[in-house]
């Protein structure tokens, strides 16, 4: 593992750097001062598609850390594909190098199903945990399916590479405001066209979360858990945050009313400030789990 170079560091105080970890060498970002929180973004996206959600979460007094997924953005792919095990084991590699013993952790979409191992594998590394538009499983273990038509259009990167493609699904795949100003998402930036995902990255995604499902284990995580669904999600139905909040011991559920699967692109100001309360807010214990808790 190599120590992390700083790149450039942008006005509005985010430095972006390159750190070897586990086979890969990983762009990083970490933007502002205060409570850390590590984003993980969902399948093909990099870590500036997130940048307006950073900035109003660093108003807010939280340090937000993002990076390129393997085979994403500028982060170079795995040799081999990895299952959701060994990727949280790149991103415990990553908070080694960057120096962080602990963090809270939001993720979406798929990042929220790697939040979800992480907080699993490493519970000591994660104080508090984000989900957005995610669930505990895929279709037939634990998650409920979305709408037929998005889950196929996700089997492919066109929406990354096409930015007519991109407006012509955006409504049918978000839902949300994308059903009618797909542009607005966008936040004026080129950057979900110009750092797309490599196609071995993008099937590498497809393949860690094949199969995979949180059910077995999730009423053992003991972090403090934030679940954020939006209701017109044609990916990530919203009974899908209901289990999850279900599963999870301590949990609570927010849904984003008119929210669409990107509702952190749609309403940066609005989720952050979410996020910021519930991080800094206090504690409530939760009733203690136990091994036949129905789930």
């Amino acid at each position: 593992m190599s120590e992390p170079s700083p790149e450039v560091s942008t006005p509005d105080q985010a430095t972006l750097s390159f750190l070897d970890v586990d086979g890969v060498r990983l762009r990083v970002s970490v933007r502002g001062t205060g409570t850390p929180l590590l984003i993980i973004t969902g399948i093909g996206a990099s870590l500036d598609l997130t940048v307006p959600f950073e900035r109003e979460l660093t108003a807010l007094g939280i340090q937000a850390i993002s990076f390129d997924a393997p085979g994403v953005g500028e982060s170079t792919a795995y040799d081999w594909p990895r299952r959701m095990p060994g990727i949280a084991r790149t991103v415990a590699g990553l908070l080694d190098g960057l120096g962080y013993n602990q963090v809270d952790v939001l993720g979406v979409s798929l990042g929220g199903v790697i939040a979800q191992q992480f907080a699993h594998q490493f519970p000591e590394r994660v104080r508090r945990l984000v989900l957005c538009a995610t669930g505990p499983g895929v279709v037939g273990l634990g998650g409920i399916p979305g709408s037929p038509r998005a889950l196929i259009a996700l089997t492919n990167r066109r929406r990354y590479t096409s930015p007519e493609y991109y407006r012509r699904v955006a409504g049918s795949l978000y839902g949300g405001q994308a059903r009618t100003d797909p542009d607005a998402l966008l936040h004026g930036s080129v950057a979900r066209f110009a750092q797309r995902p490599s196609l071995r990255g993008y099937l590498g995604q497809l393949y860690a979360i094949s199969f995979w499902t949180g059910v077995p284990w999730l009423w053992r995580l003991r972090q403090p858990t934030l679940v954020l669904t939006g209701d017109d999600d044609p990916i990530i139905p919203v009974l899908n945050g209901k289990i999850l909040t279900r599963c999870i011991p301590d949990a609570r559920l927010h849904i984003m009313k008119g929210g669409g699967h990107l509702f952190l692109l749609e309403r940066p100001a609005e989720t952050a400030e979410l996020v910021a309360d519930f991080l800094h807010g206090p504690r409530v214990s939760p009733v203690a789990p136990t091994a036949d808790r129905p789930i």
